[in-house]
């Protein structure tokens, strides 16, 4: 037996083992950087010192409002500050926060209120009508309500509801935070984007979220004080976990509501901004806005993009404007990004198309991920030739817990040791990944996921409609568009702009169709709609 046989007194105590947790990023910045600027937004600018008093008030307020350990705190929020000062705030006081996708309609985000049972829910005024309407149609307790008024952007607050600065004044600045006792504890719950139907929710532990934000500050190739600008919607894999990460670096989070070319180029030149997240569209309104709206900067400006791949011509004009882009890949199961493009130095010399398709690639396994690859439908590794295709599984500390009350659906995406992502893919001879398509005809669009079963459902009740099948049509702007084919019945004739009008009143505006037509739709002998067929049409619409 070797030496270390006798383990005797070599136990975990509180002074060798801490649980792993986000939060200790932000109270290691009080100390170390109480002066440095930890987030902004036109007049707000708020030191670590500062940040961290607010996200402990915003804790202890939420206990004087009745939330325990445990509790499901729910957002409807832009890339404020108060989004941000959320992530830390709401598992402060060892509650969950969910952060709700704020494009979402009334009766989907009822369906999270119930399905995760927010206790309280923060809520910008420009969204409060669907809050309004969501919590009427709830079967369960309503939540609290409380209004983020936006005055800076001239978003004021409604005057129905306690608002969130009145909410952190009862707050005690001296509350002690309640930390994780197991990282395996919950810290955030994320509704996907309805891919079968209703979303799942998806639940992250503090371990997954203080190690995804470590590996990602590794890939981002991370040094003192980054200036990153929220692109990346803050409820979409809680911003792939960056506001966690930036009080690690000292980092100052730069806020943004509106995603439009001028405020990117503002917050680069004015704020100084040096990193930031975004689909392949916000590359594309870069690139194509105006002479007017552009402004110069001298520094290298890190972008990770995901969602699709960026085209060769994005990449080849946005690169010289001074972005540096790596394609990065994940779903909302796995804290966001999980791999990415690594660049090496043997592609150095490409150019152009040749340099894109290396670029497009979805990557390599980020650090803190034990093994991600494709697999065939026996779990076994698939030839790495750059044709085979497979689904991408993966295994690690970046995986989620699970399902919220769904242990079937949690038990089908970890069969066999990993998690099923449901993308398939090919494998380079250098293990790189590259997906060749979505296993559930999955369409994203402009960076979000939009499930053509939910749009399906909503035209098949169409008084009209005998059968339809909508797949994703290409488009230049958001990079995927849902395009509806539908087959009507016996004697009516259909009117597209009305059928649009009919999806519009029972879905978000992103997933409504933006083009329908009529026609036999294409089947196999056993009836079944050959999707294939349609998607080609589409790309010739």
């Amino acid at each position: 037996m070797g030496w270390m046989a006798d383990e005797t007194g070599l136990d975990k105590t509180a002074a060798n083992y801490v649980p792993l947790t986000p939060l200790s990023f932000l109270t290691r910045a009080k100390q170390v950087f109480p002066d440095h600027m930890a987030v902004v937004y036109g007049p707000h600018r708020k030191t670590y010192a500062q940040y961290h008093e607010r996200v402990t008030r915003l804790a202890s307020a939420l206990v004087k409002l009745g939330v325990q350990p445990g509790d499901v705190v729910a957002t409807l929020i832009p890339n404020l500050p108060a989004q941000v000062e959320a992530h830390f705030g709401v598992p402060a006081c060892g509650a969950v926060l969910n952060a709700i996708n704020t494009r979402l309609e009334p009766d989907t985000v009822a369906y999270i209120f119930d399905h995760g049972g927010a206790k309280v829910v923060l809520v910008d005024p420009q969204f409060l009508p669907t809050v309004a309407e969501a919590v009427e149609r709830m079967e369960g307790p309503a939540p609290i309500l409380i209004e983020v008024a936006d005055d800076h952007a001239g978003v004021h607050a409604h005057g129905h509801y306690m608002e969130y600065e009145d909410l952190l004044a009862t707050g005690d600045p001296a509350f002690d935070w309640i930390m994780p006792q197991d990282e395996w504890e919950s810290i955030a719950l994320n509704y996907t984007s309805g891919t079968t139907g209703r979303p799942k929710g998806v639940v992250y532990h503090h371990r997954g979220a203080y190690l995804n934000a470590m590996g990602q500050a590794i890939s981002w190739r991370l040094t003192l004080h980054p200036r990153y600008l929220t692109i990346v919607p803050l409820f979409h894999c809680n911003g792939w976990c960056h506001s966690w990460l930036m009080p690690a670096y000292g980092g100052t989070v730069i806020c943004c509501r509106d995603i439009t070319a001028p405020a990117i180029f503002d917050a680069i030149a004015d704020e100084g901004a040096t990193h930031f997240g975004g689909a392949p569209i916000v590359l594309n309104m870069l690139v194509n806005a105006p002479e007017a709206q552009r402004r110069s900067f001298d520094h290298t400006v890190e972008v990770f993009t995901a969602g699709a791949p960026p085209a060769p011509a994005t990449l080849s004009k946005i690169e010289p404007m001074g972005f540096n882009v790596t394609q990065v890949y994940g779903l909302t199961e796995v804290y966001g990004p999980a791999t990415e493009c690594t660049w090496a130095e043997r592609w150095d010399h490409l150019e152009g198309d040749a340099r894109a398709a290396i670029k497009a690639r979805q990557g390599v396994a980020m650090p803190i991920y034990e093994h991600i690859t494709v697999v065939d439908e026996k779990m076994q590794q698939i030839p790495m030739d750059g044709k085979t295709q497979g689904e991408i599984v993966m295994r690690g500390n970046g995986v989620m817990k699970g399902y919220l009350k769904n242990p079937n659906a949690t038990a089908e995406a970890f069969a066999g040791g990993y998690f099923h992502t449901g993308d398939i893919a090919v494998q380079h001879p250098d293990s790189y990944v590259q997906i060749a398509d979505r296993a559930k005809d999955i369409i994203i669009s402009g960076g979000e996921n939009i499930s053509s079963v939910e749009v399906e459902g909503v035209l098949m009740s169409h008084p009209d409609v005998l059968l339809c099948a909508v797949v994703a049509k290409p488009d230049d702007k958001w990079g995927e568009v849902p395009c509806a084919f539908v087959e009507l019945k016996d004697g009516v004739t259909g009117d597209a702009a009305e059928m649009i009008a009919f999806a519009r009143e029972r879905l978000a505006g992103f997933k409504t169709p933006k083009q329908v037509v009529f026609l036999e739709l294409p089947k196999t002998s056993t009836g079944k709609i050959q999707k294939f067929e349609l998607r080609t049409l589409a790309k010739t619409l």
